[in-house]
């Protein structure tokens, strides 16, 4: 700011000061405020082979989010594609998996992704919850 008239440095400082008062008094305005989503998978520990998992996608007040997509792919445990399922009003989806474990591995997790539902102010940025997958 160097080499700017001072009445222009005093304008721009009022100018955001009262930006940012105005933002804050009209209601309805959350800016770039963003809730993170994290997956509670049931059951947390299976075995290989074809099973469902119910994955219920909840905001970090633990609400269930309807309308969310979850995504589960193979990690250290290997999966045939990915399985992907739309979460309903309650919050949870049902996938259908067939994990397998590589050659002399004991256990394995799957990965779970969200895509977050495009009306809501959510990201799913952080790693989500895993599913352990143990040899019988």
């Amino acid at each position: 700011m160097e080499g700017l008239p001072v009445r222009l440095v005093i304008a721009l400082v009022v100018g955001v000061a009262c930006l940012s008062v105005m933002l804050n008094m009209v209601s309805g305005v959350e800016g770039l405020a963003v809730s993170e989503l994290d997956v509670r998978p049931s059951p947390e520990v299976t075995t290989p082979g074809e099973q469902d998992l119910a994955l219920t996608v909840v905001d970090p007040e633990g609400q269930p989010v309807s309308g969310a997509t979850v995504v589960v792919s193979g990690d250290t445990a290997r999966l045939d594609g990915v399985a992907t399922a739309r979460t309903g009003t309650n919050g949870t989806a049902t996938v259908t998996v067939e994990p397998t474990l590589g050659p002399n591995r004991e256990q394995g997790t799957l990965t779970v992704s969200i895509k977050p539902p495009a009306d809501g102010q959510y990201a799913d940025r952080r790693g989500n919850t895993r599913v352990l997958v143990v040899a019988e």
